[in-house]
């Protein structure tokens, strides 16, 4: 079932992992250096209820939580920009250059539980459509496989860094990171993949 978000308004809903997104303004493609500032002006963040901080090259931005349903959540930074995870995992985005539009797992996702990859690792294969911002249909791409084995170690921080990497037809290969704790499996910080030709999305939930 695909889940429509209209205006940022509707409330996440429906089964499996796909969560599509409306466009909104762009952020990150901001060329003055002010606007970060002014943007977190204007969007009121007093610091208050939860909040991850999103970081794509050099700009970066604390994003607060706009939408929860289990662990499934959207975040909006300051000028639009949008993320949805499911846990510590990246869904779905909008409002940048390229746009993740929906995430569909085949099987269970294996970073539900970082810990047990220790000493075994795993496989997982999605299925991603993704979209240039403008939503040209001639942009879009539905269905994108990406086929990824998972590996864990510790780190000498007492973390459990997960690598993922995954072979994507048409595309070059990719790798995600997930550091998580060692003791609860939290994932506190991570790097991801939100769409071709585009720098990792960090992601740390500890701001």
């Amino acid at each position: 079932m695909r889940l429509m978000l209209l205006l940022l308004l509707v409330p996440l809903a429906g089964c499996g992992r796909n969560l599509p997104f409306a466009d909104v303004t762009r952020f990150f493609e901001a060329d003055e250096p002010d606007r970060l500032a002014i943007a977190e002006a204007e969007s009121g963040e007093d610091g208050e209820g939860p909040q991850i901080r999103f970081a794509l090259g050099r700009r970066a931005a604390n994003a607060v939580l706009i939408q929860q349903q289990g662990e499934r959540r959207m975040w909006r930074a300051p000028g639009g920009v949008v993320v949805a995870t499911d846990g510590p995992r990246v869904v779905a985005t909008a409002g940048l250059p390229q746009i993740v539009m929906a995430t569909r797992f085949d099987g269970p996702d294996p970073l539900d539980d970082p810990r047990a990859l220790l000493g075994r690792g795993a496989e997982v294969r999605r299925l991603v459509d993704i979209s240039g911002a403008s939503r040209d249909p001639a942009t879009m791409r539905f269905g994108v496989a990406f086929d990824c084995r998972l590996r864990a170690a510790p780190t000498e921080e007492g973390m459990i860094l997960v690598e993922e990497r995954c072979r994507v037809r048409g595309f070059s290969p990719v790798t995600n990171r997930f550091w998580a704790s060692a003791e609860t499996g939290r994932v506190g910080f991570a790097e991801q993949w939100v769409g071709p030709g585009m720098g990792p999305l960090s992601l740390d939930f500890e701001p």
